[in-house]
């Protein structure tokens, strides 16, 4: 309550300086500016902005224009100026405000950068390195538009992401930050904080993606030197049973990186993963080669979680670029 009963009334001041001079006394007290605009000083130095006002007849409680002095005597008219000219329209400069904070708020939580890493939280890939390339495609599209509201995104917003993607020759990446972009407008869509997917007016406006055959081996001679090749391999032991491995359990090379030890059963002669692309159980019966290879790398990276780690740690898999280097060296 702004309780000024005990003290002098009708304290007029005009200018900055007033404000600046005003004493704290016991009680608190009002300092009129005019127009209904006043400066309530507190008994412990405290001074706020306040304006007097009614709307519809009736007197509404003080509108409350900020703290003196971060808001000065110029600003806080400025504030007086812009709630009359609410009142004359029939608005109610109080409600007004709290509308507009409202708003505030819901863009802020809106935005797109906020909705793809809820949809990422949501949606969590079963792989790491997935997680991991989401994270990396999104931010393209972050350092562009993702402090924006999602309704507030437009096709050519999207296209300018893809097109300074493209420019750096990395097409296929582009059609990648187009796609994802498209999961998360539809996630917003499905959670009603969007209505479109600005994607979808982008058909034909990006670069045509270069489809590259990749290499494979057909002739049973062929496959009968890559296996000698493989055997006489000379390099990093655990790169090395993953080469011999790959062609006895005909899987992908990735799910092979990932391989967990958890998953390898030596007693039934099984592994048993989940696949992470189709979310389904796999299960690869071991042969009797496939099972030698793995308890002499057991022996090596049994202690850890992946039965390929990475060169450099144990926390992580073994890079995809590891084994591609391997497969370059066999020729």
């Amino acid at each position: 309550m702004e309780n000024t009963s005990a003290t002098p009334k009708n304290r007029k001041a005009s200018t900055n300086a007033e404000a600046q001079t005003a004493k704290p006394e016991a009680k608190q007290y009002k300092l009129s500016f005019g127009g209904g605009l006043y400066l309530l000083v507190k008994p412990n130095g405290l001074k706020y902005w306040r304006m007097k006002y009614r709307f519809n007849g009736v007197e509404k409680p003080p509108l409350a224009l900020g703290v003196f002095p971060l808001v000065s005597l110029k600003d806080a008219r400025k504030q007086q100026t812009s709630a009359k000219e609410l009142l004359a329209q029939g608005i109610d400069p109080k409600e007004h405000k709290k509308a507009a904070k409202k708003l505030e708020v819901a863009q802020t939580e809106n935005t797109f950068e906020a909705i793809a890493l809820e949809w990422m939280e949501k949606h969590p890939p079963h792989a790491d390195v997935t997680a991991n390339k989401n994270r990396w495609l999104l931010n393209f599209a972050f350092a562009i538009f993702g402090k924006k509201a999602i309704t507030d995104i437009t096709a050519p917003d999207v296209l300018t992401v893809c097109r300074k993607i493209e420019e750096s020759g990395r097409i296929s990446t582009a059609h990648s930050v187009k796609s994802k972009c498209s999961q998360v407008f539809r996630y917003a869509i499905a959670i009603g904080k969007a209505t479109v997917d600005p994607t979808l007016f982008l058909r034909g406006a990006l670069t045509p993606k270069v489809i590259q055959h990749r290499p494979s081996i057909t002739d049973p001679k062929e496959v009968a030197q890559l296996i000698r090749a493989i055997n006489g391999y000379q390099g990093q032991f655990v790169t090395i049973c993953a080469l011999k491995l790959a062609p006895l359990v005909f899987i992908r090379s990735g799910e092979l990186r990932q391989a967990l030890w958890e998953e390898i059963n030596f007693e039934t002669a099984e592994w048993r993963y989940r696949v992470s692309k189709t979310n389904s159980d796999h299960i690869v019966p071991l042969s009797t080669q496939a099972l030698t290879i793995l308890k002499e790398l057991h022996a090596l990276t049994g202690r850890g979680k992946y039965v390929f780690p990475s060169v450099r740690t144990n926390i992580r898999p073994m890079s995809e670029n590891t084994i591609n280097s391997a497969l370059r060296a066999l020729g």
